[in-house]
């Protein structure tokens, strides 16, 4: 019998402030701050002790010890212990895709209600020593008496076995970090500083007004004496962000992307609960949104396109399956890697070429409304724990909707790897 797919509610979300890595969360691992907002939503939403159908919570940088990170933050949660978890990554997709994943099983009737969740430090970062020390270590581990174990220890030794190897933001494909990738997508779309610096300033001065209006109160949950993002620079200008030297091309004398204009190493987690309509209405619990589609891209950076440009092919995708424009949306959620990949983004759906050639569409998708795009400030202001922003981006359009009472919004988040992961929300 051929089954009615459910409606997917959003219920809401939280995190905790976003901090620049190594300040205030430099002792907390992924474990820690995933517990901190999986408990915030138990105790907002009187969850304690309740099964829920699935925890997905992914982080992108995190210890080998950490491969049950999903379980074992829910079971020091309050939520009930035979609740399931998975642990996930998708790069900077990672929580909009555990959003999607949770949100698949309830609109199936898997299962009824669930946690999409995302974590990240830059501060906890795992340190790998090479193959020769540890094959060296595992040989020790082998040996049987102390003599056998000093003889595995020093056999064949040099120093050179205990330099470490630290965890690095390039493509193993092509060496190249996402901000020289950036780079060249800047150069491609003829983005120029002045415009990046001018987007960066947009989105602090955005998310300053979100906290002094008050509409973060209830996102962001205070953590370890934080209470907003330290990143957020309110008073920042275009003169102060002009003085910045570029960070990834600082030889050609061409480089337009710097600190200001992109997205600074951070900590956090987020969290959203999501639900069918039925199980929120017995819990009395108000849906803010529906989750209505969702779509994942791939480009092939390796052979010339641009790393961070999925979302256009993503987006062109869902909007054909839904039968939508692109100005049929009441916000745009874009995340902002770099002030250039969102800049690369717009002008790609504005190009008739690149909307023929690439999308295979027979007119551009064109522009939209510049007041309607990240309202409250986004990845440049707040930071980018690559796991995290996923949930932050649902849970903060989710009450743009609830606030409007009625609408429709698009997400759009940008990975590493050369993917893109797009989901439309309405009320």
């Amino acid at each position: 019998m051929e089954k009615t797919l459910k409606r997917v509610g959003v219920i809401g979300g939280v995190r905790i402030p976003f901090c620049r890595n190594n300040t205030a969360y430099a002792d907390v691992g992924n474990f820690g701050m995933s517990v901190k907002v999986l408990g915030a939503l138990v105790e907002r939403y009187g969850l304690h002790g309740v099964e829920l159908g699935e925890v997905a919570l992914g982080a992108v940088i995190k210890h080998a010890a950490d491969w049950n990170l999903a379980r074992e933050a829910l079971l020091s949660s309050g939520l009930a212990p035979t609740t399931p978890g998975i642990t996930t990554a998708r790069a900077c997709g990672t929580s909009l895709d555990n959003a999607i994943i949770v949100g698949n099983k309830i609109a199936t009737g898997q299962i009824e209600s669930g946690i999409a969740a995302g974590s990240d430090t830059t501060s906890d970062v795992p340190i790998v020593y090479g193959e020769r020390l540890r094959k060296r270590l595992l040989a020790i581990n082998r040996a049987k008496g102390w003599q056998d174990k000093l003889a595995a220890a020093t056999r064949g030794f040099s120093p050179a076995e205990l330099k470490p190897s630290f965890p690095g933001v390039a493509e193993p494909r092509t060496g190249m970090s996402m901000g020289e990738h950036c780079e060249k997508m800047a150069r491609e779309w003829h983005i120029d500083r002045q415009s990046q610096d001018a987007l960066a300033l947009e989105s602090h001065r955005k998310l300053a007004a979100a906290y002094a209006s008050g509409f973060m109160d209830d996102l962001v949950i205070p953590f370890r004496g934080v209470r907003r993002d330290n990143i957020l620079r309110p008073d920042t200008s275009m003169e102060k962000l002009a003085t910045l030297k570029p960070a990834f091309d600082r030889t050609s004398g061409h480089g337009t992307l710097t600190a200001g204009n992109s997205t600074a190493l951070s900590d956090g987690a987020a969290a959203v609960l999501l639900a069918s309509e039925d199980w929120a209405t017995r819990r009395n619990l108000p849906v803010q949104a529906w989750l209505r589609d969702a779509e994942v891209a791939a480009v092939d950076f390796v052979h010339g396109e641009g790393l961070l440009m999925a979302p256009t092919v993503a987006v062109a995708r869902l909007l054909a399956r839904n039968g939508l424009a692109l100005q049929d949306f009441d916000f745009y959620e874009i995340h902002e890697a770099f002030a250039a990949q969102v800049l690369c983004t717009l002008r790609a759906w504005e190009s008739a070429d690149y909307c023929r050639n690439r999308l295979g569409l027979s007119a551009p998708l064109g522009s939209i409304d510049p007041a309607r795009l990240n309202v409250h400030g986004s990845s440049l202001a707040t930071g980018h724990p690559f796991a995290a922003t996923g949930a932050r981006l649902v849970a903060t359009l989710a009450k743009e909707l609830a606030q409007k009472g009625s609408g429709r919004g698009l997400i759009s988040v940008c990975t590493a790897g050369g993917m893109g992961v797009v989901a439309i929300l309405e009320r």
